[in-house]
């Protein structure tokens, strides 16, 4: 059946508007739409034109939401698609709108990881496994995560971040054991995403050594509060229960023994 054109009226929505066929409301359409189609007051439509006319509608207002959301930062493939699919739109639509934005070159995965690793690299603390489980979570195929890596994240690089990764949790855990202190410096820089052999060069650029006087602190600190706790045992299991806590914690045996000397002095 073939309807007539009789009014198009704008929407408050800047560049959208309500057409009427034969007086009546029959869908919502683009500038974009209406410039490409042609469309006019008076005009004679069918019903394969209006199906047209609604389905190109459906991809211009999918590809003017993917506008909105790349206008602020990079996104994904992945990101995009799932933005729009939140949209409840049609997947077919959704496939030509991400079809016209990689002809623009609006959507380039490439192009986002290596933007995402300069970042990390520049502005964050993090190593290779997770800026790779962060992209992998983006959508972005393990061979550009490599060609990322491999040309923005060099191994100078990764041991300059992971050094001053390093520095920052020695000053973390500077009130722990010196072997402890080391264990959690290790763990944090694993944590992070640093692999083994940039730790352990990481961890030898900074020479570390026991401060003595700082580790005696730190024993006498932690030994108080447990010679404190462990007072309701018998004296003999005081003491074994105070030394073994104090080892476990990765204190000196000559050290620890020094100190319950000195309780057992005290008392």
């Amino acid at each position: 059946m073939v309807k007539k054109i009789t009014k198009i009226m704008a929407q408050k929505r800047s560049g959208r508007f309500n057409v009427y066929l034969d007086d009546k409301y029959a869908f919502p359409m683009s500038e974009t739409v209406m410039i490409k189609f042609r469309v006019f007051k008076g005009m004679e439509v069918d019903e394969a034109l209006q199906a047209e006319l609604i389905a190109a509608d459906d991809i211009s207002k999918a590809y003017s939401r993917a506008l909105d959301y790349l206008s602020s930062q990079l996104r994904t493939e992945k990101e995009v698609h799932d933005k729009l699919r939140d949209e409840d739109l049609d997947e077919g639509v959704i496939t030509t709108t991400m079809q016209q934005l990689r002809e623009l070159n609006l959507l380039d995965d490439a192009q986002y990881a290596a933007a995402y690793v300069r970042t990390v690299k520049a502005t964050a603390d993090k190593g290779p496994y997770v800026i790779r489980q962060k992209l992998r979570l983006k959508g972005v195929g393990e061979q550009l995560i490599d060609d990322a890596l491999a040309t923005q994240f060099s191994s100078d690089d990764r041991l300059e971040n992971a050094t001053a990764a390093a520095q920052k949790l020695v000053k973390r855990y500077q009130r722990q054991a010196f072997k402890t202190m080391q264990q959690k410096v290790r763990q944090g820089l694993m944590t992070k995403g640093f692999d083994g052999e940039t730790i352990t060069a990481a961890i030898a650029a900074l020479a570390l050594t026991p401060d003595e006087d700082a580790q005696w602190d730190a024993l006498v600190t932690q030994g108080e509060k447990l010679w404190r706790r462990n007072r309701k045992y018998a004296f003999s299991e005081r003491r074994q229960r105070t030394k073994r806590n104090l080892y476990q914690k990765g204190f000196l045996m000559d050290d620890i023994n020094k100190f319950i000397d000195e309780q057992v002095d005290g008392e």
